[in-house]
């Protein structure tokens, strides 16, 4: 391989990298816990837009369990986040990989 087509690797690869980034800024996912009582909305580069909780679970007052379904949703929008960034990487290099 000479000179120029490693600088044609490389720029291609940035070029991909900044396609990602943008897409994944772009991202949001949605997971929930108990039910759909606790529900957490997080953007592609894992920062929590939202969490919504639902008034039931307040007025119980097991702040133990409230505890427990916050992380978890944060846990599975994590995971979902995850999800995307492998399938987004994945069709973007194609099943080539860029020729690497």
């Amino acid at each position: 391989m000479d000179m120029k087509q490693m600088q044609q690797m490389v720029a291609q690869a940035q070029q991909k990298a900044q396609e990602l980034q943008k897409q994944m800024q772009s991202t949001v996912v949605e997971a929930s816990a108990g039910g759909g009582t606790v529900t957490v909305r997080m953007n592609g580069q894992k920062q929590i837009l939202s969490i919504k909780i639902e008034p039931d679970v307040v007025k119980t007052g097991d702040v133990e369990m409230l505890q427990d379904l916050v992380t978890a949703a944060v846990n599975e929008a994590n995971r979902k986040v995850d999800d995307a960034m492998q399938a987004s990487v994945g069709g973007l290099l194609g099943k080539k990989g860029m020729g690497m």
